[in-house]
């Protein structure tokens, strides 16, 4: 193993890990696809499995021969021995840790991965059945927490607008438990998200759209005639604000979940799993 001690929390190879934003990752230090940065070990195994490229680690020292073994074992059953050489490990003491993150609690595991190449919204949605998409969804927890259910409940990906917040950012990652990596996922570019263009494009791929919405026409989420569709693309708002009224609008259906003393909706993460679980019953 390439083992690198770091002692000084000023050492510029934690600049990636701790100095970075998730912008600087993304567009800075891997122009042609960016890189992203996971914590946890059940988030990086995910990551591995899924394909992503591993690139640096920093690992807490009292946990390199407990959680860090898996992760390293990983590295060299997918990548190989001369992959598992060649990447720099950063082992610091809990001390450094707690003074480069700022929190008495870290989890002492870190990895920078390489990102996939991106894909079109078109090719996305060729052979996908059941998606989700999420309308300027910028809060990171909520986005890990929607890709979770929509992982779990069966639907078939999850298409963000220009807008959502990247489901790869370390906490829509860690919320998701890690299955950002186990379903696809993309981002509309900044056109197709004005507007109506998005629902307009879905349509012309051959999907109903359902808002999630409380309007005057919106029906159950058991509807039997929205369920029957061949292909659904099931629309979720921001939280607070919800979908634009020209988006709930352009879609095939509105539907709702049926509230009781006086609650007027759900956050968005808990409606998207109570949605995904019907419509795909």
């Amino acid at each position: 193993m390439n083992l690198i001690k770091i002692t000084d929390v000023n050492a510029p190879q934690l600049d990636v890990f701790a100095r970075s934003s998730e912008v600087q990752l993304y567009r800075y230090y891997e122009p042609e696809e960016g890189i992203f940065l996971a914590e946890s070990a059940y988030v990086i195994l995910r990551a591995m499995d899924a394909g992503y490229e591993p690139l640096s680690m920093l690992v807490e020292d009292e946990r390199l021969e407990k959680e860090a073994v898996p992760v390293l074992e990983a590295i060299e059953r997918l990548w190989g021995k001369e992959k598992m050489e060649e990447i720099p490990i950063y082992t610091a003491g809990r001390e450094v840790l707690i003074n480069l993150t700022g929190y008495a609690l870290v989890r002492g595991l870190w990895m920078t991965l390489r990102r996939k190449p991106e894909i079109s919204t078109e090719e996305f949605c060729k052979d996908k059945k059941r998606i989700t998409v999420l309308n300027d969804v910028v809060n990171p927890t909520n986005v890990g927490a929607i890709i979770r259910s929509a992982a779990a409940l069966g639907m078939d990906g999850v298409l963000l607008s220009h807008t959502s917040v990247d489901p790869l950012t370390r906490r829509a990652a860690r919320v998701s438990m890690g299955t950002v990596f186990q379903i696809p996922f993309t981002k509309a570019t900044r056109e197709e998200s004005e507007g109506i263009t998005l629902i307009r494009l879905l349509q012309s791929y051959g999907y109903k759209t359902v808002a999630m919405a409380l309007t005057e026409d919106s029906v159950g989420i058991d509807n039997e005639e929205i369920r029957a569709n061949e292909k659904l693309a099931v629309i979720l708002g921001t939280e607070g604000t919800g979908l634009p009224k020209e988006m709930i609008a352009a879609c095939d259906y509105r539907v709702m979940i049926p509230m009781h003393h006086g609650v007027d909706s759900l956050n968005v993460a808990a409606a998207s799993a109570i949605s995904f679980w019907e419509l795909l019953k």
